[in-house]
Order: C-alpha cells, then sequence, then structure tokens
C-alpha cells in the first residue's frame, strides 16, 4: 500500500476526530477524484469520526492572475492531441467516481491563489463548513467551468457557503493573506510535497495520489487501530 508514515504521535485523553489533512490545488483533476474516494471510504467506516480540513498548494504558481484561455493552457503543456486524449480520459475517470467533468468554450485556467485564500479563511471560521466550500470550488473549476480566479466568482461560491459575499470580494482583491498561504504552500513543499493529491491521517500516515476508497479506508483502520493500541 502507498503510504508513508509522518512524523509524530497522536496522543489524547479523550477520543477525539481522526485528523485528516488534504494538500491539493483545485484545478487537479485527481484531487476532487481524492475527495469523492476519501468520503466514499468515510461512508464505509460511520463509526469513525473524522475531521476533513485543506491546505494549498499550486500547481502553476506562475499562472498570471487573469488566468489563460483553459484548452489553449492544456495544449500548451501536453501538445494540443495528447491535451484532447488526457482530457477525455478525465472524463471518463471522473464519470466512474460519480462526477461530471465539463470544459466548455471560453473556460478559463486561473491562478488559484485567491481561491486558497478563501478556503484558508474559512478554515478559521468555525461556522463555517470549509470540507463544503471545498466542493463547491471543485465544482466550480470542473463541473460548470467557472473562473474561480475572479473575485466576484469566488465572492458568489462564498456566499452560498454561508460566508459574506460582498466583504470577501473586496478583501479577495487585496493582498490579504496571500504570504500566509505562500508560507503554506512552502511548507508543503519542504515537508516533500511534490505533487497533489496528499492526504495525511493524524500526523501518523500519508498517502498520494487519488487512492481507492479500500486503500483510504485501510489507512483510517490503522491510524484508529493505532489510537487503540499505541506502541
Amino acid at each position: 500500500m502507498p503510504c508513508v508514515p509522518v512524523a509524530g504521535a497522536y496522543t489524547a485523553a479523550v477520543p477525539t476526530p481522526v485528523q485528516i489533512q488534504i494538500v491539493s490545488d483545485f484545478v487537479c483533476p485527481w484531487c476532487y477524484i481524492a475527495k469523492r474516494r476519501l468520503e466514499a471510504a468515510l461512508a464505509r467506516r460511520p463509526a469513525s469520526d473524522a475531521r476533513l480540513s485543506w491546505l494549498p498548494f499550486q500547481l502553476s504558481p506562475d499562472m498570471p492572475r487573469e488566468g489563460k484561455d483553459r484548452q489553449a493552457h492544456y495544449a500548451e503543456i501536453f501538445g494540443p492531441e495528447r491535451a484532447r486524449v488526457i482530457m477525455d480520459k478525465m472524463v471518463a475517470t471522473a464519470a466512474a467516481d460519480g462526477l461530471v467533468f465539463v470544459t466548455r468554450p471560453g473556460a478559463r485556467s486561473p491562478n488559484t491563489l485567491a481561491a486558497h485564500r478563501l478556503l484558508y479563511w474559512a478554515g478559521l471560521m468555525p461556522d463555517i463548513d470549509q470540507n463544503a466550500l471545498a466542493e463547491r470550488l471543485f465544482a466550480a473549476h470542473h463541473t460548470r467551468s467557472e473562473d474561480i480566479g475572479d473575485p466576484e466568482v469566488l465572492a458568489r461560491i462564498a456566499a452560498g457557503a454561508g460566508m459574506a459575499g460582498d466583504e470577501l470580494a473586496a478583501r479577495l482583491r487585496s493582498d490579504t493573506d496571500e504570504d500566509v498561504v505562500r508560507a503554506l504552500i512552502d511548507e508543503a513543499r519542504r515537508a516533500g510535497v511534490t505533487g497533489v493529491p496528499f492526504v495525511v491521517f493524524d500526523q501518523q500516515q500519508a498517502v498520494s495520489g487519488a487512492q481507492s476508497p479500500e486503500v483510504f479506508a485501510e489507512i483510517l483502520d490503522q491510524v484508529v487501530a493505532g489510537r487503540r493500541h499505541p506502541g
């Protein structure tokens, strides 16, 4: 099983949810698929209490703030023909996990720094479901072909998740907390994260890639068993 140990041991006097941290980027199709597969694994373990949180990563940190045409960007990276093959394969792979991937004409490949700032702010708000906001951001990009680099689009998505959209639009147009989010991305890179998704369970085990629900469930079982029988 492709998992690696993570430094640090869990100790607690009372049971607490298993902490699952997901390092991801919204433009990464495998990150959205991993989210679905992880949620499927958790649904198979209803007795295992878990809390998901999201950490930022940028696959294209040099993307212009205004983004690029998505199809042109993919063609630039992979070549036009290979880009079409890859995109068609991703559509089929996503469908197998109940996801609909659509790239409409004119869809943008965004700079995701602002979207990561938004998700970071959600994580600081106890009354906001950060995981639900992550779902909205992934769906906006991969299913609805929305530009999640646009502050107005992000503010609307945030409002749908219970955040103050009007106030956030102004904050997103500024550079508020860009340094914080970049520091989190740098921290992930220093920890050895070179690609996403990267999922960390209770700071004990980590796995990269969109693993199957069975693999995710097995790791969760190991972490829960380790809590019951430490050492």
